[in-house]
């Protein structure tokens, strides 16, 4: 595993540590179609939350929450478009951003509820 793959896994899982500790349940990760990928499918009460973790080493290039870019919301929505297409499923969603600066031992983390809407 190369060192970004490593990196984003470990930010996926302090990103699904953290959410669960505020009560959201795991569903699915890392839901991959041809041209997107779900990072974490969780639940919050009835609502569906998918969620885009973006993590960096510093804020040099700019915050990780800035490259959700509006391409990238449009792929997320088209991406979640097709997991509740297979699932079958229609319950209320939205979509979080959890972004993460991995400085040394303590990683700064910033949740962003409801980021994106459905427009």
């Amino acid at each position: 595993m190369n060192s970004r793959v490593a990196q984003g896994t470990a930010a996926e899982d302090l990103a699904c540590r953290h959410l669960e500790a505020h009560g959201l349940i795991l569903i699915a990760r890392n839901f991959r179609v041809r041209g997107g990928e779900l990072d974490l499918i969780m639940r919050d009460g009835e609502q569906l939350v998918f969620v885009e973790v973006r993590s960096r080493r510093s804020c040099r290039y700019g915050a990780p929450a800035e490259s959700v870019t509006r391409v990238k919301q449009q792929r997320l929505l088209q991406t979640a478009a097709i997991y509740l297409q297979r699932q079958a499923i229609d319950p209320p969603c939205r979509f979080d951003v959890v972004a993460i600066i991995q400085t040394g031992d303590s990683p700064q983390m910033e949740w962003i509820r409801d980021a994106f809407q459905l427009n």
